[in-house]
């Protein structure tokens, strides 16, 4: 009898593993989150070298108002979407609007949404869209009036045959019997904004892989229905004025802190004013905490999350297209990032 060599044994088994495993199907798409849409070259750049199809558009926020709900920041275009670009709308919604509301209010309140997106996205160049994203950080006392404007939605006219997303926070993965499930076709996971983003220190509330493990695992895996995957590219200034969180600079950037005259850095990601920058609302002594991720931490993130997705088909959706965010990862980085995924 022939004896086969111990290495093309090892060689055919693998073979034979690859050839059972089935490529998942893995599209790159981006959150579009300012209040104008315009064309940017630099950002019609990496769409479409990572031949993206779908634009997620902030289409507005909903907060209360003097007389109940209201919508709030609109976006505005100031051009159209190119005919090969899908467009899914996305409303976020606040989610102190939920409270104290009754089945009336909420079923008027879907009504209202879905109307307003409807002429909202026309300037864009659709009639139409073939899914409607919600965006709500629910919680256990909001939950109900939430799942229930879902159902509202899902049941508008004229919403038929679209399919309803809903995003989908860390703490509501982890703790499904509380949060529970959202009555939607899919969600899409937000893996960023984690911690506590006013506790004073080095950490970094945009993503921390311990942070993330301990949510994730197996409560992803169990998940019951479709997931997609969101992945922070965004970085931000978080200020604290004697220990004291006192919000986030928006008009920091990365390149900043190498003025040591201005910066002195501290250790880890934070930095001390040395002298008051009225400008930025800065005063010397501020400490700022600047939060951004590396290409390899994104990556890392990456390749744990992937181990526990069991959707066949996932969208890769990155936060978000901006040109001053962009500059910090090339199209490979968020190339090889999406592949792990496939």
């Amino acid at each position: 009898m022939l004896k086969v060599p111990a290495y093309l044994t090892a060689f055919m088994i693998l073979l034979g593993l690859a050839s059972c495993h089935k490529s998942r199907v893995v599209n790159t798409s981006f959150y579009y989150w300012k209040t104008v849409y315009e064309t940017n070259a630099t950002e019609k750049r990496y769409f479409d070298t990572l031949h993206c199809k779908k634009l997620y558009i902030r289409i507005m926020d909903v907060n209360n108002g003097d007389n109940g709900a209201v919508p709030v920041s609109p976006v505005i275009f100031n051009g159209t979407l190119p005919d090969s670009v899908e467009l899914v709308p996305v409303v976020f919604i606040v989610n102190d609007v939920l409270k104290h509301q009754t089945h009336q209010q909420i079923k008027g309140l879907a009504g209202k949404i879905v109307y307003y997106v409807n002429g909202r996205i026309r300037p864009s160049g659709r009639a139409s869209y073939k899914e409607l994203q919600l965006d709500c950080d629910w919680t256990q006392t909001t939950r109900d009036n939430y799942f229930y404007l879902l159902n509202c939605i899902k049941t508008n006219i004229s919403l038929k045959n679209k399919r309803i997303s809903a995003t989908l926070r860390l703490h509501q993965l982890k703790n499904q019997k509380s949060s529970g499930i959202p009555p939607v076709n899919k969600v899409m996971l937000m893996c960023y904004n984690m911690g506590n983003l006013r506790k004073y220190g080095n950490q970094n509330s945009v993503l921390e892989q311990s942070e993330l493990e301990k949510y994730v695992g197996k409560n992803l895996s169990n998940y019951p229905m479709p997931v997609d995957v969101g992945l922070p590219i965004f970085s931000w200034a978080v200020v604290f004025r004697q220990k004291q969180y006192a919000g986030i600079s928006k008009r920091l950037h990365q390149e900043d802190f190498s003025d040591h005259q201005i910066f002195k850095a501290n250790g880890g990601n934070l930095y001390t004013l040395q002298k008051h920058l009225p400008r930025y609302g800065l005063l010397r002594g501020d400490e700022v905490r600047w939060e951004q991720l590396s290409a390899g931490q994104l990556l890392s993130a990456a390749n744990y999350i992937q181990k526990y997705i069991s959707s066949d088909t996932v969208n890769i959706i990155y936060f978000h297209l901006d040109e001053p965010t962009l500059k910090h990862y090339t199209y490979e980085d968020l190339e090889k990032t999406t592949a792990v995924f496939r």
